[in-house]
């Protein structure tokens, strides 16, 4: 399994680092044998599993039972869970508490922190307690309310100055990659060169020191609204809708379950148990 350590020298090597989400030991398994550097188990669960509007309603029971069943599935892959909303804005006692579940009690190799500069101390401690700690700047979706929206940041000179700050400010806290979203792609560019934490781009650019999607969106498993940063390698909706169709169908018509789906008894074991007759 890799570690922070090779990320960083991912990065002063540049070679890309493939991180993908997942949220079960399916997907888990899945990505791992596709050979990916990083899994996140990120609190996009909420929208994608859970069917919630945003990130917002997702809670910390969601994040360990599913960064449990994600580790459980990918024994050999660096796993990253997002701290979800509000889970590190009050004291850093309630911060550490829940940091302490994902990673003891769940299984989390490092944890994922939304935010600009008012994140910054909260970094510096938990790396300070030995904690891996990834950043996430730009489209923050836990702040999406904020932001107005799913929107492109940073796309003027004093919002992109601002961003680079943020992200210089959370590696020289000790983060040891940081993921950014929805930005110019000249501007990935500038955060992979001036930020000595490797930048995880989602919709970023392709110069950033590695990309991450979400596993739904990849595959075309019932994912509407694909962002424009989205590619989708194949769709596996229709397949799986017209395989279930057609199980609804032969169970409809009595074609399922079909001789070689069924078991069966000796002739004189049911004619006993049925009286004699057939």
């Amino acid at each position: 399994m890799k570690t922070t350590t090779h990320f960083l020298q991912m990065k002063k090597d540049h070679e890309p680092i493939a991180m993908l989400t997942a949220y079960d030991a399916p997907s888990a398994k899945l990505a791992e044998r596709a050979g990916v550097d990083m899994i996140l188990v990120g609190d996009s669960l909420g929208m994608v599993m859970l069917g919630y509007d945003s990130t917002v309603p997702v809670t910390m029971d969601d994040m360990v039972l599913h960064t449990k069943a994600v580790k459980r599935g990918a024994k050999d892959t660096f796993v990253v869970t997002d701290l979800p909303f509000f889970a590190y804005h009050s004291t850093f006692s309630e911060t550490a508490a829940n940091v302490r579940r994902l990673m003891q009690e769940a299984g989390a190799d490092a944890v994922k922190l939304e935010g600009g500069k008012e994140i910054v101390e909260t970094v510096r401690l938990l790396v300070q307690a030995g904690v891996p700690v990834v950043g996430h700047i730009g489209l923050t979706p836990q702040s999406v309310g904020v932001l107005g929206g799913y929107k492109v940041q940073g796309k003027d000179q004093e919002t992109a100055e601002q961003l680079v700050e943020d992200a210089k400010a959370i590696a020289e806290a000790g983060a040891f990659a940081i993921v950014a979203e929805c930005i110019p792609h000249q501007l990935g560019t500038i955060l992979s060169k001036q930020v000595t934490a490797p930048i995880i781009g989602i919709g970023a650019g392709n110069q950033t020191d590695g990309q991450v999607l979400v596993y739904h969106d990849v595959i075309g498993y019932e994912s509407p609204r694909v962002p424009k940063f989205v590619k989708q390698y194949v769709s596996i909706s229709s397949v799986i809708e017209d395989g279930l169709s057609q199980y609804v169908r032969e169970v409809k018509g009595r074609d399922f379950p079909a001789p070689e789906h069924q078991y069966t008894m000796k002739d004189d074991a049911w004619l006993t148990l049925y009286g004699g007759t057939k």
